[in-house]
């Protein structure tokens, strides 16, 4: 029943700008709550970077989970230039620390045509289980300028990995969605957020619907 509803979902959200191509959750997960989540958005662009992070720590807050923009975490200089594994090691120590105990992963990829797309698509299902492995295979997309420059199809990746003491950082969710455009303006923005939150919501990650009054 439930493959069914999520098959009538898709073709629903297919009728906007913006649609969801792939959506893979833990098998190992039924549900998944956190209470207090770093958001992170990917792009070379801030003004997007600050619009969707302000926004997605918006939607938390309306949740009842606290959250925090990665913003007001990274400092410049630790987005502008390339990061090793202890470095990385060292975030997720200090996260932590700091009571967190997931990250929502949001990115903006590229791709020459729907073909390479489908292949990408595949390398990030085989690849990247881990915060720490994602953000440094795809940390050059910060600081280049230029990145989506050589591309015609564009696709957003948000993944949600848990960071719980005494657990491995594992992928708990992951969800590409197909959009017009990198991701620059606000409408767009908001847009992708809905689909994302939907999505999680029907997935029973973080997300939950409220029940009908009686």
């Amino acid at each position: 029943m439930k493959t069914f509803i999520w098959s009538f979902f898709i073709m629903i959200l297919a009728c906007s700008d913006a649609e969801i191509v792939s959506s893979w959750k833990n098998p190992d997960i039924v549900l998944f709550h956190a209470y207090k989540v770093l958001v992170v958005g990917m792009t070379p662009n801030p003004d997007a970077r600050l619009q969707f992070e302000t926004k997605m720590t918006e939607k938390f807050t309306q949740q009842g989970v606290e959250s925090m923009r990665s913003i007001d975490l990274f400092d410049v200089a630790f987005t502008n230039s390339v990061r090793t594994d202890e470095e990385l090691d060292d975030v997720e120590e200090r996260l932590l620390d700091k009571d967190f105990d997931a990250i929502l992963f949001t990115k903006i990829l590229g791709s020459e045509n729907r073909q390479t797309l489908t292949k990408k698509l595949s390398e990030l299902d085989r690849n990247n289980s881990r915060f720490k492995d994602d953000y440094l295979s795809h940390q050059n997309i910060y600081y280049d300028d230029e990145y989506y420059e050589q591309y015609k199809v564009y696709f957003v990746e948000t993944a949600l990995y848990c960071i719980c003491v005494d657990k491995e950082r594992d992928l708990i969710w992951r969800g590409v969605i197909e959009v017009s455009d990198p991701i620059t303006s606000e409408e767009t923005i908001e847009e992708y957020i809905d689909l994302v939150v939907s999505t999680m919501e029907f997935e029973d990650l973080i997300f939950r619907k409220e029940k009908e009054k009686s």
